[in-house]
């Protein structure tokens, strides 16, 4: 693979498995130092630094609960301490926490998956900036969802908290330029753990016959897409959102 990140350092947050597993290798795979996020997936995460290694990368990991501000600022702090450097934020840590319609929703529910899916970008993003600024080659990427289009099926305060990461992105695409770019990219229906735990088979089989490419996609091709907006060949694209789906809503 061509390394044109080389000499460049990346935060992947939520980087234990499925699609933040697979950019964080992408970008060690282009060159990048990447620290490795993880809340609770230990054995995962040291995983996918393990699998950098071994394909000539290197990382850090990086352990954190990203909803409390103590400690959403000491991840960014631990990189750049050992690194010297920061240029890459992608924000995947997310989830629907669990499923639940607005009606029966709690408030506690609802501010924790605010926390989990926006707070956490807010944070981490925050306390990222001025070194993001001080690269010259600042990029920023956030993770949405396919549910800001569909509004959830059963999640929608998920839904809620991903359209508000989506505008996110478009405020500090503004008011970063020129000197980072933010971007977005938002996955359809891809193969991982996360629709192994909120999905049935047969409700993947019934996406799969939705999109237009007769497949559903996997956690590679999204890493691929993401490692595209993070390198000087994107370097003209900025708030911009890139729909990851196989055309589902063509059809």
């Amino acid at each position: 693979m061509n390394r044109t990140l080389s000499g460049r350092v990346a935060l992947v947050t939520g980087a234990g498995v499925g699609i933040g597993r697979a950019i964080a290798l992408s970008l060690a795979d282009a060159g990048a130092f990447v620290g490795v996020h993880y809340h609770r997936s230990a054995e995962e995460a040291a995983e996918t630094l393990t699998r950098i290694r071994q394909r000539g990368g290197d990382g850090l990991l990086l352990q954190a609960d990203l909803t409390g501000e103590e400690q959403a600022v000491g991840v960014v702090q631990r990189l750049v301490e050992q690194t010297k450097r920061l240029d890459i934020v992608v924000n995947n840590a997310g989830s629907p926490v669990a499923r639940t319609n607005i009606e029966d929703c709690s408030l506690e529910l609802w501010r924790q998956v605010f926390d989990v899916n926006m707070t956490s970008a807010f944070l981490v993003t925050r306390t990222a900036i001025p070194h993001l600024r001080q690269s010259g080659h600042g990029s920023i990427v956030n993770i949405l969802s396919l549910s800001v289009q569909t509004g959830g099926s059963g999640t929608g305060p998920y839904a809620a908290a991903k359209g508000a990461l989506q505008v996110f992105t478009r405020t500090l695409a503004r008011e970063l330029a020129p000197q980072v770019r933010v971007n977005a990219v938002m996955p359809g229906v891809i193969a991982t753990r996360h629709h192994e735990q909120f999905s049935t088979p047969a409700k993947m089989e019934e996406y799969r016959r939705q999109t237009p490419l007769e497949r559903n996609g996997t956690a590679e091709e999204v890493a691929a897409a993401v490692r595209f907006l993070v390198t000087d060949e994107a370097s003209f694209i900025t708030g911009a959102l890139l729909d990851i789906n196989g055309g589902r809503f063509l059809r």
